[in-house]
């Protein structure tokens, strides 16, 4: 059984992330991916006009510096194709690609005398001192069960496993779910298949990203102040380098409120209109309201067929509770005959058929079914066979997944996340640069630590550190709007893992990237509060 320094599980952004910063460090570190190729979300998500919704100046490292000019963006919202590419460069380019497995799913793992025993669909086993699980959120696809499912004579999908082009052209498409997967998919189809019809749970307020191509003097700007950039990603609650908002919904007038909105609408970024126009839009309902208001103009001006943009429009009283969904083109595409739209709510699915969905008003013939209905946000970790000194993960995991920092669970030593339970919800590329290095600095230490006693060293967290901060996690939340929505922020949407008193466990911190920053930092300048390094 080979022995390897460090395993890395994952090959997106965050794993990547991981290698590079492990290799830095001279560890003989090896990642391992279970699809054929780097992109982790970005191998699976290819289906039609799939996209980021982050800054394209942000989807690359903030150490690839050297890749300014000789790999420019070239638009401001990267499609797929482009951030797979990117990620394949990037292995490429810094000599990663010698140091991943492909087509190795990770099995199990145990931990036992200082290592973790490491196992992998290939039938390898490896021992490995630190285990790094960069599996991701966007991994573990939720495919929901309909009566009738297995007697569909057509093709079934999920946007979450769509790991080669398909061809709808001339194609009779169904598409469940009403997300970001499930808007892009609608836009990118709605002038390739013969007809797309969106049976939607719930009608979702979605603002447009821009499609625009960065200008020359944008990307020059970008490329001279990279650095700055980066500071400034780091005070910025999305993690974007906007800066942070402090005038209040209510603190402008009515027409300056219209103006502030207007502007965010129309901006290249579709999440300015929830984090970049006033401080308060998610945790004050009012200021939510002036938001919803404000979308549901748009909705009222653009979509012109009145069924159409009746069954569109959330309930009056709805909030913008959940994550935002951000896709140009969206409510536009309705406007073509053959595209349209069924509410499941006022129509419930009585079946699946042999030639499609049947609802409670009517049959519609399909060629295609496709679901857009997301993951399960902590199923990529809770459900791997992982066995440390003290029983399974997934036991642990019963009411809703928790890491401290969002990177260690205690009782299981030298096990660390990226992008794990409580990690700030922020634009990933950001998160992963960040925690990439975080982790870095700890299995520096407990290198350091090694080589200054002769013996291998542990790295654990304090329980009651783990719980303070996921009791703050949960607080934050609450004091949201997003609540009291059917999110996957929380444990008890898309997964069986909720508290079984009722109470709602949230997986995301809704407290800002900043503050997520400052409370790594605060623990590390406390000689690394919450982690015990013991030999």
């Amino acid at each position: 059984m080979s022995s390897i320094d460090a395993i890395v599980v994952g090959a997106g952004f965050s794993g990547i992330s991981a290698l590079y910063q492990l290799r830095q460090q001279g560890l003989n570190a090896k990642l391992f991916e279970k699809a054929p190729e780097v992109g982790g979300v970005w191998y699976w998500n290819k289906y039609q006009n799939a996209a980021s919704d982050t800054p394209s100046e942000l989807y690359r490292f903030s150490w690839d510096k050297d890749n300014l000019q000789t790999y420019p963006w070239p638009n401001h919202v990267l499609p797929q194709q482009e951030i797979q590419g990117y990620l394949k460069h990037i292995v490429d380019h810094y000599d990663l690609r010698q140091h991943i497995h492909f087509s190795s799913e990770l099995k199990s793992a145990s931990f036992d005398q200082a290592a973790w025993t490491v196992k992998f669909s290939t039938g390898e086993t490896f021992k490995t001192t630190y285990l790094i699980l960069a599996v991701g959120t966007f991994n573990k696809t939720v495919w929901p069960t309909f009566p009738g499912q297995d007697k569909f004579k057509g093709q079934q999908y999920h946007t979450g496993l769509w790991p080669e082009h398909r061809d709808m052209r001339g194609k009779r498409v169904g598409i469940i779910g009403t997300g970001s997967s499930g808007a892009q998919l609608l836009v990118g189809l709605a002038d390739e298949a013969k007809q797309v019809i969106s049976f939607q749970r719930s009608a979702q307020y979605v603002v447009p990203n821009s499609k625009s191509i960065v200008p020359p003097e944008y990307r020059d700007r970008v490329n001279k102040t990279y650095d700055d950039i980066w500071a400034k990603v780091r005070k910025c609650p999305l993690g974007w380098g906007y800066d942070v908002k402090t005038t209040k919904t209510f603190d402008v007038s009515p027409e300056e409120r219209e103006e502030v909105f207007e502007a965010a609408w129309n901006s290249v970024w579709g999440f300015s209109m929830t984090f970049d126009t006033f401080a308060d839009v998610v945790t004050d309902e009012a200021a939510n309201r002036e938001v919803c208001r404000f979308i549901q103009k748009k909705i009222d001006k653009i979509v012109k067929d009145p069924k159409k943009r009746e069954t569109l429009s959330p309930p009056k009283d709805a909030l913008w509770d959940k994550r935002p969904v951000c896709c140009a083109g969206y409510y536009e595409a309705f406007n073509n005959d053959n595209v349209d739209v069924v509410n499941f709510k006022k129509t419930p699915l009585v079946e699946i058929t042999e030639k499609g969905i049947r609802t409670s008003e009517k049959e519609y013939e399909l060629d295609v079914i496709v679901y857009a209905t997301g993951y399960e946000q902590d199923g990529s970790w809770a459900e791997i066979d992982i066995t440390g000194p003290n029983g399974k993960l997934s036991d642990k995991y019963v009411e809703g997944s928790t890491a401290y920092l969002g990177v260690s669970k205690a009782g299981f030593p030298n096990l660390f996340y990226m992008i794990g339970p409580q990690t700030p919800l922020a634009s990933i590329p950001s998160i992963a640069v960040f925690q990439g290095e975080f982790l870095g600095q700890l299995i520096s230490k407990a290198e350091k630590l090694k080589k200054e006693t002769g013996k291998p060293i542990v790295v654990d967290t304090v329980q009651e550190n783990e719980d303070e901060w996921v009791k703050q996690i949960n607080a934050i939340a609450a004091a949201t709007v997003f609540h009291k929505g059917n999110s996957y922020f929380f444990s008890d949407h898309n997964t069986p893992r909720a508290p079984k008193d009722g109470s709602r466990h949230v997986l995301w911190s809704l407290g800002g990237f900043h503050s997520y920053v400052n409370a790594c930092q605060e623990a590390i300048d406390a000689n690394y509060r919450g982690f015990i390094f013991a030999a």
